[in-house]
């Protein structure tokens, strides 16, 4: 059975030239104990889905169930299943971490004395005990960033939608979160992750769903997706500018398809299928030609790789569209 179902969605915001269709007839579905991720540039759609998903907006049209719920006609049940942390920290700064998990706790309907342990037990877990009794204006964006989190649990959420949750972390912050989350996973809970990280994506999806201009452009494992921009990439940096139509030469007899070249840069990049053995095929033919490089690595596809593929423009170039965020309580 799906867990998390969307048919149709599509959802306007604004009127006259201002109008904004976010979503625009969109499908999902995510098997119950898998996890989806949904990857999309600034106003694709990805927070509109989480919402609706999460009884925060109404569809204009289609159906969105969650674990055989209707989130539009049983919202209050929907609301007992799910969990979500959005890309804005939901937290009170002016109450420590324990106040927050109590004030969750209740929001989500448990008793007083079911709170405080409950907090106990998500600040032991997200190592966060030590600051549990300090306020929350005080603690890291990365501190805050796992009190959101953990506040999502508090009701233990069989589905878990999270919104770009590690947008702004530093390196360190991410991967502490992406651990957290790996955990929830093992638990047997659902989750519909959003993000605009093609890495982040990678470590945690079973499966992702790229989404722009509020519908699913393609959908696939991560390797599916990167299959589709020509997989790896040799990338190399010529060092004499008057060798370069050499090195395009050389790539070119072996490579998967058209190399790209900027000359003023002196780089060259070839699509490859060879791996490693194809990095080493080419570094020995550019010896041979006497062809001298400063630079040269094999590159996987980034993100902004696949949305150039697969849209024509890049996650930078797309232009923002205002989601307001929230938690579901």
């Amino acid at each position: 059975m799906a867990a998390i179902e969307a048919h149709g969605l599509t959802k306007t915001f604004g009127k006259g030239k201002k109008q904004v269709r976010a979503l625009d007839g969109l499908d999902l579905e995510v098997p119950d104990g898998g996890v989806l991720g949904l990857l999309g540039p600034n106003g694709a759609g990805k927070t509109t889905t989480v919402r609706i998903l999460a009884t925060l907006l109404t569809p204009d049209e289609g159906e969105a169930r969650v674990l055989g719920h209707d989130a539009v006609a049983e919202p209050a049940v929907v609301r007992g299943l799910i969990g979500l942390s959005g890309q804005f920290s939901a937290i009170d700064e002016n109450l420590t971490g324990r106040e927050n998990l109590w004030m969750f706790g209740r929001l989500y309907g448990l008793d007083s004395t079911s709170a405080k342990a409950r907090g106990v037990e998500l600040l032991e877990m997200f190592e966060l005990t030590d600051a549990a009794d300090r306020v929350c204006k005080t603690y890291s964006g990365g501190m805050k960033r796992r009190l959101d989190l953990a506040g999502s649990l508090i009701a233990h959420p069989k589905v878990l939608f999270l919104d770009e949750p590690t947008t702004g972390l530093d390196p360190k912050a991410r991967l502490d979160l992406w651990d957290i989350i790996r955990d929830r996973v093992e638990s047997g809970v659902t989750v519909l992750l959003t993000t605009q990280y093609l890495e982040e994506a990678d470590v945690l999806a079973d499966s992702i769903a790229v989404i722009d201009h509020g519908r699913v452009i393609a959908e696939g494992s991560s390797d599916d997706l990167k299959s589709q921009v020509g997989g790896e990439r040799i990338e190399l940096v010529v060092h004499d500018p008057t060798q370069v139509t050499a090195a395009h030469e050389l790539l070119t007899r072996s490579a998967e398809g058209e190399v790209e070249v900027d000359a003023h840069a002196r780089k060259l990049t070839a699509p490859s299928r060879g791996g490693s053995s194809a990095l080493v095929q080419v570094i020995r033919e550019l010896d041979l030609a006497g062809v001298a490089i400063d630079d040269i690595g094999l590159r996987r596809p980034t993100l902004d790789d696949v949305f150039m593929s697969l849209t024509g423009h890049t996650v930078i170039e797309e232009q923002q569209v205002s989601e307001p965020a929230g938690r579901a309580s």
